[in-house]
């Protein structure tokens, strides 16, 4: 609790939502990177090539991406109680399904409208985040629900690993369908669109959240055009950098566990310990920024509060992807792709922060187009790795494109405005 928030007896309630949303972004990784785990298994049953099966971990950051933008909208204009209740409703059925696939097109399939389904949340929680979450709690909001995600995917590592070795692949995927419709429930039922419509927040929290959050302007309304989305330049270099962003992280979610397997002669436990270190570094990268963010933003420097943080960690993800490559033994080379990681999610914090800035009552909509973008350059990363590998017999050309992306979106920062509002049409 804030030192200027009045006290109350109560946990506040903004603070159990963050603990749903971090429980989400748990969920959601856990989900998704499942699939990487079981990939040999997968491949053998299904008797699928290595280029195959990095299309079905392509296709769904295509059916992610490209839902990005509507899933957002419809967050702004519904509510994020109804949509994210609705969108994790859908994924998991689509991750139980993942287990009764049969040949490479059904999966395809059922990853692709996995992915779709899972566009909805993090414009929904960006959404919830603008509503609820003070302007000067936002960054480190953001920090701890993307920690949620790199937790999620480093706790799936072995936990699908030894699933798998007990009940199977196609199992494991029931499991996760399962838990995930017993969180949308929960959701359904507990959350408010606004803190003023919850029945059990506090009258002292609930006056602290009205006064402090980030105030809308009389004639800003739910509801954006794409031209206004597309004609905006804060609006393009968030899409440009959030590429870049994502193009190293995606590694870690689908290449990185059979890489290191691969390459180091590991087998599927060991894999999955070495693996999920970089991720464990991606939840720190995003608490540091987290706070980072709020700190300097404190300090009454908003632009640089979102521009700082970002700079530095996309030199770290570029330093870390290149000094991997010179690494002769897997632990040294995990520690160089753990700084990667960890720079790369220290981008996450701003970029979400400076779309709920500039977004506003459209945060949903302005989120869900830069995480579109974001997740066209996880398309190519899942495609991008096995093909160049093929070419070049190789993975150096895949490391060397990824850190000068990074360095990219340095540049692509340096002239980002998160003080000017996103005009609507």
């Amino acid at each position: 609790m804030k030192a200027d928030e009045p006290r109350t007896t109560l946990i506040p309630t903004r603070y159990l939502l963050v603990f749903g949303t971090f429980l989400l972004s748990v969920l959601l990784y856990i989900d998704r990177v499942a699939i990487s785990v079981a990939e040999s298994n997968i491949r053998g049953d299904l008797g699928l090539t290595e280029t195959q099966m990095g299309w079905v971990l392509s296709v769904f950051a295509l059916g992610y991406a490209l839902f990005q933008t509507p899933a957002g909208i419809l967050a702004d204009r519904f509510g994020p109680r109804r949509i994210l209740s609705a969108v994790v409703t859908f994924w998991s059925i689509f991750t139980a399904l993942t287990g009764a696939a049969f040949s490479f097109i059904s999966l395809l399939i059922y990853r692709f409208v996995f992915g779709v389904g899972e566009a909805g949340a993090f414009p929904g929680i960006a959404r919830a985040v603008f509503s609820w979450i003070p302007m000067k709690e936002r960054g480190l909001i953001h920090g701890i629900n993307f920690s949620g995600s790199r937790l999620g995917a480093a706790f799936a590592l072995p936990v699908v690993a030894s699933l798998i070795a007990t009940v199977g692949w196609r199992m494991t995927f029931v499991i996760f369908g399962v838990v995930g419709i017993g969180w949308a429930v929960f959701w359904f039922f507990w959350f408010s669109d606004d803190p003023t419509h919850h029945k059990r927040i506090a009258k002292a929290e609930l006056d602290y959240i009205l006064a402090n959050r980030q105030q809308a302007d009389a004639a800003d309304k739910a509801g954006i055009s794409i031209g206004a989305l597309l004609s905006s330049k804060n609006m393009w270099l968030a899409m440009g950098q959030y590429f870049c962003s994502n193009f190293t992280f995606f590694f870690a979610l689908t290449w990185l566990f059979p890489h290191v397997k691969a390459t180091y002669g590991l087998d599927i436990v060991e894999a999955a310990f070495y693996s999920s270190a970089p991720l464990v570094a991606g939840a720190v990268g995003n608490w540091f920024s987290g706070w980072l963010v709020d700190r300097i933003y404190a300090s009454g420097h908003w632009r640089l509060s979102r521009r700082l943080p970002a700079a530095l960690g996309f030199a770290l993800a570029a330093i870390g992807l290149v000094g991997s490559i010179y690494m002769d033994t897997v632990g040294s080379a995990i520690f160089f792709l753990s700084i990667a990681i960890f720079g790369a999610d220290m981008t996450l914090s701003p970029s979400w922060s400076f779309c709920v800035d500039i977004g506003r009552k459209n945060s949903g909509a302005v989120s869900g187009t830069m995480n579109m973008a974001g997740n066209i350059g996880s398309f190519i990363t899942a495609l991008a790795f096995p093909y160049l590998f093929a070419w070049t017999a190789s993975t150096t050309p895949f490391f060397f494109i990824g850190a000068a992306l990074n360095l990219v979106a340095i540049f692509l920062w340096m002239m980002m405005q998160p003080e000017k509002k996103l005009e609507q049409r």
